[in-house]
């Protein structure tokens, strides 16, 4: 086949750089935070500071506290469940297929508002904040369900989310 424009010649690095990262489903850090199961599958230092990726679960009524990111937009593709986002003020419910994206400084936060497990990708630009879900979440526990966070939990971890540039801003 040809070409109406330039090809590189077949000696160029870009014909056989591999700069590519393939994650299987099963692969990746697990984590339990706020109630919810997290699997980090990609973070900034696998993207060079490009991305963070994730894929939750959150179990009916779960979900994080309201909060504003000021390093990172984030944005969440719903697989599975009924989840309702608040962004700023208003609500909006997300079902599968739907996709919420929330620029860094807004307020948000998400709830399963439905009677199963939802399921979602969660991606950070640029990446770095999945690091919080490493270094502050629990380790799942076989059998077991997460526990839910309370106050005293984020109380916890203020020093970390202010390095995160994370401000809780509950309803």
């Amino acid at each position: 086949m040809s070409f109406p424009f330039p090809v590189p010649d077949k000696n160029d690095p870009r014909w056989t750089a591999r700069g590519g990262i393939f994650v299987r489903h099963s692969e990746g850090t697990h984590r339990w935070l706020a109630g919810d199961t997290y699997t980090i599958k990609v973070t900034a230092d696998d993207t060079n500071g490009s991305l963070g990726f994730i894929e939750a679960t959150v179990p009916p009524g779960a979900g994080p506290v309201a909060h504003s990111h000021g390093n990172e937009d984030e944005a969440f593709y719903v697989l599975s469940g009924r989840l309702e986002f608040l962004n700023g003020d208003e609500l909006h419910v997300a079902e599968a297929g739907d996709f919420v994206f929330i620029p860094r400084g807004n307020r948000h936060r998400f709830t399963n508002v439905g009677d199963t497990d939802a399921r979602m990708l969660v991606i950070f630009t640029p990446g770095g904040h999945e690091k919080f879900f490493v270094d502050n979440g629990d380790e799942p526990q076989p059998g077991q369900q997460p526990p839910q966070w309370g106050p005293e939990r984020y109380a916890r971890l203020v020093d970390q989310l202010l390095a995160q540039n994370v401000t809780i801003l509950p309803e």
